[in-house]
Protein backbone atom coordinates (compact mmCIF):
# COMPACT_ATOMS: atom_id res chain seq x y z
CA UNK A 1 0.00 0.00 0.00
CA UNK A 2 1.53 3.52 -1.46
CA UNK A 3 0.94 6.93 -0.94
CA UNK A 4 -2.59 7.95 -3.08
CA UNK A 5 -1.16 9.21 -6.72
CA UNK A 6 -0.79 13.16 -6.61
CA UNK A 7 -2.38 14.31 -9.72
CA UNK A 8 -4.25 18.00 -10.27
CA UNK A 9 -7.76 18.24 -10.92
CA UNK A 10 -9.07 20.22 -13.56
CA UNK A 11 -10.13 23.30 -12.11
CA UNK A 12 -13.94 23.52 -11.78
CA UNK A 13 -14.99 27.36 -12.58
CA UNK A 14 -17.55 29.38 -10.77
CA UNK A 15 -17.64 32.61 -12.18
CA UNK A 16 -18.08 35.93 -9.29
CA UNK A 17 -18.29 39.15 -9.19
CA UNK A 18 -18.48 42.34 -7.20
CA UNK A 19 -18.23 46.14 -8.65
CA UNK A 20 -19.42 49.26 -7.93
CA UNK A 21 -22.33 51.07 -8.87
CA UNK A 22 -22.01 51.70 -12.49
CA UNK A 23 -18.49 49.76 -12.56
CA UNK A 24 -17.55 46.82 -14.60
CA UNK A 25 -16.33 43.91 -12.82
CA UNK A 26 -13.49 44.03 -10.36
CA UNK A 27 -12.80 40.87 -9.42
CA UNK A 28 -13.58 37.41 -10.51
CA UNK A 29 -12.82 34.43 -8.83
CA UNK A 30 -12.21 30.23 -9.20
CA UNK A 31 -13.35 27.62 -7.46
CA UNK A 32 -10.81 24.77 -6.91
CA UNK A 33 -11.00 20.82 -6.08
CA UNK A 34 -8.00 18.91 -5.78
CA UNK A 35 -6.59 15.87 -4.19
CA UNK A 36 -4.37 15.88 -1.13
CA UNK A 37 -0.96 15.90 -1.56
CA UNK A 38 -1.65 17.64 -5.45
CA UNK A 39 -1.43 20.99 -6.70
CA UNK A 40 -4.05 23.47 -7.08
CA UNK A 41 -3.97 26.71 -8.27
CA UNK A 42 -6.00 29.73 -6.91
CA UNK A 43 -6.76 32.17 -9.68
CA UNK A 44 -8.12 36.07 -9.26
CA UNK A 45 -8.89 37.52 -12.60
CA UNK A 46 -9.11 41.38 -12.74
CA UNK A 47 -10.76 43.64 -14.95
CA UNK A 48 -10.53 47.30 -15.09
CA UNK A 49 -7.29 47.35 -13.27
CA UNK A 50 -5.37 50.36 -12.44
CA UNK A 51 -2.75 49.54 -9.62
CA UNK A 52 -4.39 49.56 -6.82
CA UNK A 53 -3.37 46.94 -4.20
CA UNK A 54 -4.45 43.29 -4.44
CA UNK A 55 -4.74 41.20 -1.25
CA UNK A 56 -4.36 37.20 -1.43
CA UNK A 57 -5.66 35.72 1.75
CA UNK A 58 -5.92 32.21 3.27
CA UNK A 59 -9.35 31.34 5.16
CA UNK A 60 -8.03 31.88 8.31
CA UNK A 61 -7.56 35.73 7.08
CA UNK A 62 -4.12 35.20 6.67
CA UNK A 63 -2.58 37.32 4.25
CA UNK A 64 -0.45 35.17 1.56
CA UNK A 65 0.62 37.81 -0.77
CA UNK A 66 0.46 41.38 -0.67
CA UNK A 67 0.61 43.11 -4.31
CA UNK A 68 3.12 40.01 -5.26
CA UNK A 69 4.91 40.20 -2.13
CA UNK A 70 5.00 37.21 -0.10
CA UNK A 71 3.49 37.62 3.30
CA UNK A 72 3.34 34.19 4.93
CA UNK A 73 5.97 31.92 5.35
CA UNK A 74 4.57 28.81 3.53
CA UNK A 75 6.57 27.84 0.86
CA UNK A 76 3.95 25.53 -0.17
CA UNK A 77 2.73 28.88 -1.62
CA UNK A 78 4.27 30.23 -4.61
CA UNK A 79 3.26 33.08 -6.85
CA UNK A 80 2.88 31.81 -10.45
CA UNK A 81 1.56 35.33 -11.86
CA UNK A 82 0.85 38.72 -11.06
CA UNK A 83 -0.32 40.49 -13.71
CA UNK A 84 -2.86 43.85 -14.66
CA UNK A 85 -5.09 40.81 -15.40
CA UNK A 86 -4.59 38.41 -13.11
CA UNK A 87 -2.98 37.34 -9.81
CA UNK A 88 -2.47 33.19 -9.60
CA UNK A 89 -0.91 31.60 -6.80
CA UNK A 90 0.29 27.69 -6.96
CA UNK A 91 -0.69 25.76 -3.81
CA UNK A 92 1.61 22.15 -3.73
CA UNK A 93 1.22 19.19 -1.03
CA UNK A 94 -2.34 20.56 -0.36
CA UNK A 95 -3.18 19.11 2.94
CA UNK A 96 -7.26 19.10 4.19
CA UNK A 97 -6.59 22.27 6.44
CA UNK A 98 -5.68 24.64 3.76
CA UNK A 99 -9.75 23.71 2.62
CA UNK A 100 -11.65 26.77 2.71
CA UNK A 101 -12.27 30.13 1.01
CA UNK A 102 -9.45 32.38 -0.06
CA UNK A 103 -9.91 35.84 -0.03
CA UNK A 104 -9.00 37.97 -3.29
CA UNK A 105 -8.90 41.48 -2.33
CA UNK A 106 -8.56 44.74 -4.61
CA UNK A 107 -8.39 47.70 -3.06
CA UNK A 108 -9.90 50.77 -5.62
CA UNK A 109 -11.95 53.62 -3.96
CA UNK A 110 -14.36 50.66 -3.13
CA UNK A 111 -12.55 47.75 -1.91
CA UNK A 112 -13.91 44.65 -3.97
CA UNK A 113 -13.69 40.70 -2.84
CA UNK A 114 -14.38 37.39 -4.18
CA UNK A 115 -13.84 34.32 -2.66
CA UNK A 116 -12.13 31.10 -4.45
CA UNK A 117 -13.05 27.80 -2.09
CA UNK A 118 -10.80 25.31 -1.95
CA UNK A 119 -11.88 21.92 -1.42
CA UNK A 120 -9.86 19.08 -0.67
CA UNK A 121 -10.39 15.23 -1.11
CA UNK A 122 -8.68 12.18 0.09
CA UNK A 123 -8.28 9.10 -2.05
CA UNK A 124 -8.48 5.77 -0.54
CA UNK A 125 -5.41 3.64 0.18
CA UNK A 126 -5.28 0.09 -0.70
CA UNK A 127 -8.33 -1.96 1.60
CA UNK A 128 -7.07 -3.84 4.17
CA UNK A 129 -8.70 -7.20 4.04
CA UNK A 130 -8.72 -10.05 6.91
CA UNK A 131 -11.03 -12.74 7.37
CA UNK A 132 -13.19 -13.21 10.86
CA UNK A 133 -12.03 -16.89 11.24
CA UNK A 134 -10.54 -20.66 9.28
CA UNK A 135 -12.76 -21.37 6.64
CA UNK A 136 -13.01 -25.16 6.40
CA UNK A 137 -15.17 -26.84 3.48
CA UNK A 138 -17.93 -26.89 3.59
CA UNK A 139 -18.73 -23.78 5.65
CA UNK A 140 -18.85 -20.17 5.33
CA UNK A 141 -15.84 -17.63 5.34
CA UNK A 142 -16.46 -14.06 6.01
CA UNK A 143 -14.31 -11.19 4.38
CA UNK A 144 -13.94 -7.45 5.96
CA UNK A 145 -12.49 -4.69 3.88
CA UNK A 146 -11.60 -1.30 5.62
CA UNK A 147 -10.53 1.78 4.16
CA UNK A 148 -9.43 3.96 7.22
CA UNK A 149 -9.22 7.40 5.52
CA UNK A 150 -11.16 8.45 2.54
CA UNK A 151 -13.58 11.55 1.05
CA UNK A 152 -15.98 11.42 -0.28
CA UNK A 153 -16.71 8.11 1.76
CA UNK A 154 -15.06 5.14 -0.48
CA UNK A 155 -17.32 2.79 -2.55
CA UNK A 156 -16.55 -0.20 -1.40
CA UNK A 157 -16.96 -3.67 -4.22
CA UNK A 158 -16.28 -7.55 -3.69
CA UNK A 159 -15.23 -9.06 -6.45
CA UNK A 160 -14.97 -13.02 -6.98
CA UNK A 161 -14.05 -14.70 -10.48
CA UNK A 162 -14.88 -11.74 -12.45
CA UNK A 163 -18.49 -11.26 -11.02
CA UNK A 164 -18.87 -8.97 -8.18
CA UNK A 165 -19.88 -10.19 -4.41
CA UNK A 166 -22.76 -8.59 -2.51
CA UNK A 167 -21.29 -7.04 0.38
CA UNK A 168 -22.63 -4.96 3.23
CA UNK A 169 -21.08 -1.66 3.87
CA UNK A 170 -20.68 0.95 6.57
CA UNK A 171 -19.24 4.21 7.16
CA UNK A 172 -18.22 6.41 10.33
CA UNK A 173 -17.23 10.28 9.57
CA UNK A 174 -14.14 11.09 11.76
CA UNK A 175 -13.67 14.86 11.01
CA UNK A 176 -13.44 15.51 7.81
CA UNK A 177 -12.73 11.76 6.60
CA UNK A 178 -14.58 8.60 6.38
CA UNK A 179 -13.50 5.35 7.43
CA UNK A 180 -15.55 2.49 5.68
CA UNK A 181 -15.70 -1.40 5.71
CA UNK A 182 -17.63 -3.74 4.12
CA UNK A 183 -18.16 -7.53 4.87
CA UNK A 184 -19.12 -10.20 2.88
CA UNK A 185 -19.84 -13.90 3.47
CA UNK A 186 -20.04 -17.15 1.05
CA UNK A 187 -19.94 -21.23 1.51
CA UNK A 188 -16.56 -22.87 0.60
CA UNK A 189 -15.59 -25.96 -0.48
CA UNK A 190 -11.66 -27.40 -1.01
CA UNK A 191 -11.44 -26.66 -4.73
CA UNK A 192 -11.91 -22.91 -3.66
CA UNK A 193 -8.79 -23.14 -1.82
CA UNK A 194 -6.01 -20.75 -3.65
CA UNK A 195 -8.91 -18.93 -5.00
CA UNK A 196 -8.92 -14.94 -5.06
CA UNK A 197 -11.28 -12.51 -3.84
CA UNK A 198 -10.92 -8.65 -4.30
CA UNK A 199 -11.71 -5.57 -2.38
CA UNK A 200 -12.01 -2.53 -4.47
CA UNK A 201 -12.18 0.87 -3.26
CA UNK A 202 -13.18 3.91 -5.76
CA UNK A 203 -13.95 7.57 -4.68
CA UNK A 204 -13.77 11.21 -6.70
CA UNK A 205 -10.36 11.41 -5.26
CA UNK A 206 -8.81 9.21 -7.69
CA UNK A 207 -9.01 9.73 -11.38
CA UNK A 208 -11.53 8.46 -13.73
CA UNK A 209 -11.27 4.82 -14.09
CA UNK A 210 -8.94 3.95 -11.07
CA UNK A 211 -9.39 2.04 -8.07
CA UNK A 212 -7.37 1.20 -5.33
CA UNK A 213 -7.59 -2.75 -5.20
CA UNK A 214 -6.79 -5.95 -2.38
CA UNK A 215 -6.75 -8.92 -3.91
CA UNK A 216 -7.24 -11.79 -0.60
CA UNK A 217 -6.14 -15.98 -1.41
CA UNK A 218 -8.41 -17.88 -0.09
CA UNK A 219 -7.35 -20.82 2.73
CA UNK A 220 -9.78 -23.40 3.01
CA UNK A 221 -9.21 -26.12 5.30
CA UNK A 222 -10.17 -29.95 3.69
CA UNK A 223 -9.75 -33.41 4.92
CA UNK A 224 -7.16 -34.96 2.87
CA UNK A 225 -7.22 -37.34 0.18
CA UNK A 226 -4.74 -39.88 -0.99
CA UNK A 227 -3.72 -42.04 -4.26
CA UNK A 228 -0.94 -44.62 -5.11
CA UNK A 229 1.38 -44.78 -8.08
CA UNK A 230 3.20 -47.20 -8.98
CA UNK A 231 6.83 -47.21 -11.11
CA UNK A 232 5.53 -49.58 -13.18
CA UNK A 233 2.37 -51.51 -14.18
CA UNK A 234 3.64 -55.45 -14.58
CA UNK A 235 6.65 -56.22 -11.63
CA UNK A 236 8.57 -59.75 -12.26
CA UNK A 237 10.83 -61.24 -9.44
CA UNK A 238 14.20 -59.25 -9.60
CA UNK A 239 12.51 -56.18 -10.32
CA UNK A 240 12.64 -52.67 -8.04
CA UNK A 241 9.12 -51.54 -7.87
CA UNK A 242 8.56 -47.97 -6.32
CA UNK A 243 5.29 -46.77 -5.00
CA UNK A 244 4.58 -43.05 -4.66
CA UNK A 245 1.60 -41.91 -2.21
CA UNK A 246 -0.08 -38.78 -3.44
CA UNK A 247 -1.27 -37.14 -1.00
CA UNK A 248 -4.04 -33.32 -0.42
CA UNK A 249 -5.08 -31.70 2.10
CA UNK A 250 -4.92 -28.86 4.52
CA UNK A 251 -3.60 -28.67 6.27
CA UNK A 252 -1.14 -30.84 4.24
CA UNK A 253 -0.26 -34.09 5.93
CA UNK A 254 2.91 -34.19 7.58
CA UNK A 255 3.00 -38.27 8.04
CA UNK A 256 2.87 -41.05 5.60
CA UNK A 257 2.26 -44.59 7.26
CA UNK A 258 2.97 -47.69 4.88
CA UNK A 259 1.78 -50.95 5.61
CA UNK A 260 1.17 -54.60 4.33
CA UNK A 261 -2.50 -55.75 4.91
CA UNK A 262 -1.86 -57.86 8.44
CA UNK A 263 1.27 -58.23 7.47
CA UNK A 264 4.58 -56.19 8.53
CA UNK A 265 6.81 -54.65 5.26
CA UNK A 266 9.03 -56.54 3.49
CA UNK A 267 12.80 -56.25 5.48
CA UNK A 268 14.12 -55.00 2.59
CA UNK A 269 11.03 -52.78 1.74
CA UNK A 270 12.33 -48.99 2.68
CA UNK A 271 9.72 -46.18 3.19
CA UNK A 272 10.48 -42.92 3.43
CA UNK A 273 7.70 -40.36 3.46
CA UNK A 274 5.82 -40.57 0.55
CA UNK A 275 7.70 -43.25 -1.32
CA UNK A 276 8.15 -46.97 -0.41
CA UNK A 277 10.58 -48.71 -2.52
CA UNK A 278 10.77 -52.44 -2.68
CA UNK A 279 13.60 -53.87 -4.42
CA UNK A 280 15.06 -57.53 -5.64
CA UNK A 281 10.74 -58.92 -5.65
CA UNK A 282 9.99 -62.16 -5.35
CA UNK A 283 6.74 -64.16 -4.35
CA UNK A 284 6.48 -63.72 -1.16
CA UNK A 285 6.19 -59.40 -1.83
CA UNK A 286 2.89 -60.31 -2.90
CA UNK A 287 -0.04 -58.41 -0.66
CA UNK A 288 -2.09 -55.50 -0.51
CA UNK A 289 -0.22 -52.29 0.75
CA UNK A 290 -1.99 -48.72 2.11
CA UNK A 291 -0.83 -45.94 2.89
CA UNK A 292 -2.64 -43.81 5.39
CA UNK A 293 -2.40 -40.01 6.12
CA UNK A 294 -4.48 -37.67 7.98
CA UNK A 295 -4.77 -34.32 9.27
CA UNK A 296 -7.34 -31.96 12.10
CA UNK A 297 -10.04 -32.81 9.43
CA UNK A 298 -10.47 -36.55 8.03
CA UNK A 299 -8.56 -39.32 7.35
CA UNK A 300 -7.42 -41.14 4.25
CA UNK A 301 -5.92 -44.42 2.61
CA UNK A 302 -5.17 -45.87 -0.27
CA UNK A 303 -4.55 -49.43 -1.61
CA UNK A 304 -1.96 -51.06 -4.06
CA UNK A 305 -2.55 -55.06 -4.48
CA UNK A 306 1.33 -56.53 -5.56
CA UNK A 307 1.63 -59.67 -7.77
CA UNK A 308 4.87 -60.56 -9.10
CA UNK A 309 5.26 -62.56 -11.69
CA UNK A 310 7.86 -65.48 -12.63
CA UNK A 311 10.19 -64.68 -14.91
Amino acid sequence: MGRARRFQWPLLLLWAAAAGPGAGQEVQTENVTVAEGGVAEITCRLHQYDGSIVVIQNPARQTLFFNGTRALKDERFQLEEFSPRRVRIRLSDARLEDEGGYFCQLYTEDTHHQIATLTVLVAPENPVVEVREQAVEGGEVELSCLVPRSRPAAVLRWYRDRKELKGVSSGQENGKVWSVASTVRFRVDRKDDGGIVICEAQNQALPSGHSKQTQYVLDVQYSPTARIHASQAVVREGDTLVLTCAVTGNPRPNQIRWNRGNESLPERAEAVGETLTLPGLVSADNGTYTCEASNKHGHARALYVLVVYAN
